[in-house]
């Protein structure tokens, strides 16, 4: 996994390209939510983005008060996007992302699933996994620190 995150600012800078990585970030943006609209895959870029507002675990693992980041994910050599139960046309509709999840395909190709909340899902499938996921500035105090059952 490669990290980076500022101390001064604390924002968060992530790079996936294996499955290892992967479940690193998917922990990182558990609980992070975006509006439909804002899901933008680019077919003859072979780029999905999804700008979301994440919640910011790791602060909570210092003790620090509960707080959101806005940050961009971002695929590459993304060869096709499905979804499965997503609200196409509610483009204002907020999802909760509960997980990713890559299933292997011929080395080192797969599928990244975004399991959202409700049971929505998203599937990219990727040549490889190269995926990063940044922070884009300030935060901002989250009003709950989420809740699973389980």
């Amino acid at each position: 996994m490669h990290t980076y995150v500022c101390s001064m600012t604390q924002l968060l800078k992530l790079a996936a390209l294996d499955a290892e990585d992967l479940e690193i970030l998917s922990a990182h943006l558990q609980d992070a939510v975006l509006k439909v609209g804002d899901i933008d895959w680019r077919s003859a870029e072979k780029r999905l983005t999804l700008p979301l507002n994440r919640f910011a675990w790791e602060g909570t693992a210092r003790g620090e008060a509960p707080e959101r980041r806005r940050s961009v994910l971002h695929l590459a050599r993304v060869m096709a996007v499905k979804s499965c139960q997503l609200p196409l046309a509610r483009k204002d509709e907020v999802l909760a992302l509960l997980s990713l999840r890559f299933t292997p395909g011929d080395t080192p190709s797969g599928d990244i699933d975004f399991i959202f909340a409700g049971g929505a899902t998203l599937r990219a499938t990727v040549e490889c996994i190269e995926t990063s996921l940044a922070d884009l500035g300030a935060a901002w105090s989250a009003k709950a620190v989420p809740a699973h059952d389980g």
